[in-house]
């Protein structure tokens, strides 16, 4: 299996915890979000920009920037539907 790529993210992120409120963290199972899949997501949802413009922000591939971002969305849906915890860990 190849290493993996260091991928460019430009925003450092002061929070690492998000969860549904009224629930204690004990109570919550979590889903782990990486550093580079927030990234993604700010950079395809805030910042409007296309895939492609995106994979070139991160320095990586349209492929891999769409693995990324499907990930992403994959693990937000998973929190929000099932009432998780979101924690945002740095993978690198």
């Amino acid at each position: 299996m190849r290493p993996c790529k260091r991928r460019r993210i430009l925003n450092k992120f002061s929070f690492n915890y998000f969860k549904p409120s009224g629930i204690p963290m004990n109570c919550l199972k979590e889903t782990i979000l990486f550093d580079e899949e927030i990234e993604a997501l700010r950079l395809k949802n805030i910042k409007k920009l296309s895939q492609t413009e995106c994979a070139k922000e991160m320095d990586i591939s349209q492929s891999t920037f769409q693995r990324i971002i499907s990930s992403a969305y994959n693990k937000v849906s998973d929190a929000i539907v099932n009432g998780k915890a979101i924690k945002i860990i740095s993978r690198f």
